[in-house]
């Protein structure tokens, strides 16, 4: 039975193979391993091989996997933790104080609050704006139409450093499809990428990971290939 050292370097192998493909430098693909759902230990075992960009959907469980790592984790690089599920404004505070990235940014409301409530002694937090590529009424992010106003928006506000655009497609086998998403979202982010000094893309997960190397992914979200099929949890954001 494979590992979560030996899902990793699988991983890290088809990341290498896609951005080769792409005729692009491996090392321009960031790996952010999705760990929602999962437990301490398998975040453990995964920085025990190397991995250190983790991925979390809900914010008090990855504060309480957090909050059980803390004390393992002297005399350890520490971890980056990624905000890339949907953020209710009640929840601003602890992701402004706890999070080093949140990809989900959707509204200059939960822009602002994330700005108000990051802490000084802090340095900015690394943010995302979310696109609905695909025009999903039940997926959040803005339209590419609001793409430009939101980045505006949010540029200019104290405690945030708006790093690009980050997309979840709606999934699909078809390879032509998906590329043609991500390449929507591509085009906007190298129409805005000198104006507001972007340099990151999240986009591809497990199922699509090569199609989105290929259309300029900067960091790439692997959940399943990494720790295995999750289990179905309820869970406030």
């Amino acid at each position: 039975m494979a590992t979560i050292a030996d899902n990793l370097q699988a991983v890290k192998a088809r990341l290498e193979r896609a951005a080769i493909a792409a005729r692009r430098a491996p090392a321009s693909v960031t790996l952010l391993a999705v760990s929602k759902t999962q437990p301490a230990a398998a975040i453990e075992e995964a920085r025990a091989a190397g991995q250190r960009a983790f991925g979390e959907n809900y914010v008090q469980e990855a504060l309480e996997k957090m909050d059980s790592m803390e004390p393992r984790a002297q005399g350890v690089p520490g971890l980056e933790w990624h905000l890339i599920g949907p953020l209710q404004s009640n929840k601003t505070k602890l992701a402004a104080e706890r999070f080093d990235w949140v990809h989900t940014v959707a509204s200059e409301k939960i822009a602002r609050r994330l700005s108000e409530q990051r802490p000084a002694a802090l340095a900015p937090l690394n943010v995302l704006i979310q696109v609905n590529v695909s025009g999903e009424a039940t997926k959040a992010g803005v339209s590419p139409a609001e793409v430009l106003a939101l980045s505006q928006k949010t540029s200019s506000l104290k405690g945030l450093r708006l790093r690009g655009l980050m997309a979840i497609p709606e999934p699909t086998p078809d390879t032509g499809l998906q590329r043609a998403r991500f390449h929507a979202v591509q085009e906007i982010f190298n129409d805005l990428r000198e104006e507001f000094a972007f340099d990151t893309l999240s986009m591809g997960m497990s199922d699509d990971m090569e199609s989105a190397i290929a259309e300029g992914a900067t960091l790439v979200r692997i959940g399943t290939a990494i720790f295995g099929q999750r289990k179905k949890v309820k869970s406030a954001a």
